[in-house]
């Protein structure tokens, strides 16, 4: 993480003719309650709580429905898959975090680069820019799912390199094989969802998911119940199901007013500079791409274990149930990087550090409650997915561990997209690998095999690598000059931002 050691000077963005989405609140009040001195401290905090708590929820809620509903419609993927039989739940489970979660990872990490530009360069009323950034990550994000697409057609035999059962990574290979058409709508999507949710454009993406999953389930029982296509007819329909949100969102951002001012149409910048935003974006995959394949990890280890079927239903079943409410992070996640982001470009360190504290409280309050859920309910739970006993059994003896993953989920998390908002990438990257890596999987190796505690050691292992990193997030957070951190993003626009060339007809 660098730090500007230039002296911090108030810098005016430059008024721009049309103001897109700008929310008064967001770019003054709660910078001048901040740093009002009239006002006692509990009356100020109490008053920035307010002003942040609906800047944050306005942004929050419909975001939070964005992602648990996309999040929903691959769940639904999977249950059906389920109720086929126990070798198409671990076929579906394995090829979706086995295979499709690396894709997912990588492209949504590449996407982040999107967020930290779009994010600071709206708050700074840059605003022309935000469009070209949507185009340079959709080129990037497009050439990469080209070469993604190469495991997806080897998957078979890759599976079996890596050790898992010859009958389960066949089945797996079929669902994945239907998954292929939804890599490129992963790489217009993620840019095209960072450029919309840096101007707070949440709700129509709230609307099309909604009825995108409404659409998906009725699909998918037509394709697996009533066509007979089984594991390829549900991947398949899900690929569809992204590229109708893909669609519907590009349609909005072109014939939507409040779009007027951000996108421009196809223009020639989407294609220059690319080495240096691919570094950017690189570096962004990275973060990004190594807290997802680490929970990749967790469920190939859980592969070749005695009784692999059993360990793989059981864990799908709670890795599943965990990115359910994952999304709930992760939609107080995005609007954390966004709150950030819009705060350092418009010169607000106090508001952007303010910012931080408001949405962790939030996000760690929303996962304890989840977790106590998940403990009362650790019986029955399973029966959504399977009508196994056995299964149900494994997954009641995991759920202590689900629901600490669920309330380290609500930390983790949010700190790191507060870095995607401060442009932190590298230096999360590099705490990544030490407590993921270094100590999270050999650990989780030797509690799981070594000592023949099974899926339960496997994860208590990879728990304490979150740990670590969760606390590792919060210290250096806490010890930020956000003062410094304004100074970072200004120097960060003023690299980034291009002379305007012609837009294509």
């Amino acid at each position: 993480m660098e730090s500007s050691s230039s002296e911090h000077t108030t810098q005016q963005p430059l008024l721009q003719p049309q103001l897109p989405n700008t929310n008064p609140e967001t770019t003054s009040d709660l910078e001048n309650t901040l740093s009002d001195d009239n006002l006692t401290l509990f009356r100020r905090m109490r008053k920035a709580t307010w002003i942040e708590s609906k800047i944050l929820f306005r942004l929050a809620t419909p975001t939070v429905i964005v992602y648990m509903i996309n999040y929903l419609m691959s769940m639904s993927t999977q249950i059906f898959s389920g109720h086929l039989g126990n070798l198409e739940l671990a076929a579906a489970s394995l090829g979706n975090t086995g295979i499709q979660i690396f894709t997912y990872g990588l492209l949504l990490g590449m996407g982040s680069a999107v967020e930290t530009l779009c994010g600071q360069a709206f708050g700074a009323q840059k605003y022309d820019m935000l469009g070209i950034y949507l185009q340079r990550s959709a080129v990037l994000l497009t050439i990469t799912g080209i070469l993604l697409t190469l495991i997806y057609v080897f998957s078979e035999p890759i599976l079996l390199f890596l050790g898992e059962s010859p009958e389960i990574s066949s089945a797996a290979a079929v669902f994945v094989y239907g998954l292929i058409p939804q890599i490129f709508a992963y790489a217009l999507n993620f840019p095209i969802q960072k450029f919309l949710q840096a101007q707070s454009i949440v709700v129509p993406s709230a609307c099309i998911s909604t009825a995108t999953l409404a659409v998906h389930l009725l699909l998918t029982w037509v394709a697996v119940y009533k066509i007979g296509l089984g594991l390829l007819g549900a991947s398949l329909v899900l690929s569809l199901s992204w590229w109708i949100v893909v669609i519907a969102q590009f349609v909005y951002i072109v014939r939507s007013d409040k779009c007027r001012s951000t996108w421009n149409g196809f223009s020639v910048q989407a294609f220059r500079g690319l080495p240096e935003f691919f570094k950017l974006s690189a570096a962004s995959a990275v973060m990004l791409c190594l807290e997802t394949w680490y929970f990749q990890i967790l469920v190939l280890l859980a592969g070749l274990l005695e009784n692999p079927e059993l360990a793989l239903d059981s864990l799908s079943i709670c890795m599943t149930i965990s990115g359910w409410v994952f999304m709930i992070s992760v939609g107080f996640n995005a609007a954390a990087s966004v709150r950030v982001g819009n705060e350092l470009g418009a010169g607000h360190p106090k508001s952007a550090a303010f910012a931080v504290v408001i949405v962790t409280a939030y996000s760690f309050i929303i996962s304890v409650a989840a977790a106590v859920t998940v403990m009362l309910l650790r019986h029955v739970i399973s029966y959504g997915f399977t009508d196994g006993e056995a299964v149900a059994e494994a997954v009641s003896n995991l759920s202590p561990l689900l629901a600490a993953s669920l309330i380290l989920n609500g930390i983790q998390p949010v700190l790191s997209d507060v870095a995607v908002g401060c442009g932190w990438q590298a230096f999360v990257a590099y705490v990544n690998v030490g407590c993921y890596y270094v100590v999270g999987i050999p650990l989780g190796y030797l509690l799981g095999f070594y000592f023949k505690l099974g899926a339960k050691g496997i994860w208590s292992g990879m728990i304490g690598g979150t740990a670590m990193q969760t606390l590792i997030l919060i210290w250096v957070t806490f010890r930020t000059d956000w003062k410094k951190e304004v100074d970072e993003a200004r120097k960060r626009l003023d690299k980034w931002e291009d002379k305007k060339e012609p837009v294509l007809q």
